[in-house]
């Protein structure tokens, strides 16, 4: 397989610009669920054909979303014969949740480990 984009293994420190993209391309709908179906697959990927199926995305629209994953550093694409196969850039994505907390419970231990032991407080 013939990459044509080269795959990080570790996460590198993002920028506020660079998280603010990241999220601006999971922040919409059909990008957020390629992203996910993309996360799911594994580092094997997914080739174009079995995402737009997957998700019933018109083949010129999921190109679209796609780019603005690559964009965002999100995914990658290599290519395997006549196909593109896309795969989460899982560095891309630990890099994005290690800016998210990067300060979280002021650099202790983390403090919210288990979401659902959360209480909704009203003021």
């Amino acid at each position: 397989m013939e990459n044509t984009q080269q795959i990080a293994s570790v996460a590198t420190p993002l920028t506020s610009t660079s998280a603010i993209v990241a999220l601006a391309a999971l922040a919409q709908e059909s990008r957020l669920a390629v992203f996910r179906l993309l996360v799911q697959a594994g580092p094997q990927g997914m080739a174009a054909t079995k995402i737009a199926e997957a998700l019933a995305i018109a083949p010129s629209s999921l190109s679209f979303h796609l780019k603005e994953l690559a964009h965002a550093n999100l995914v990658t694409a290599s290519k395997a014969g006549r196909s593109i196969i896309y795969a989460a850039n899982y560095a891309g994505m630990n890099g994005l949740l290690a800016f998210l907390t990067e300060n979280c419970c002021a650099g202790a231990s983390c403090c919210v480990s288990e979401p659902h032991l959360l209480k909704e407080t009203t003021t």
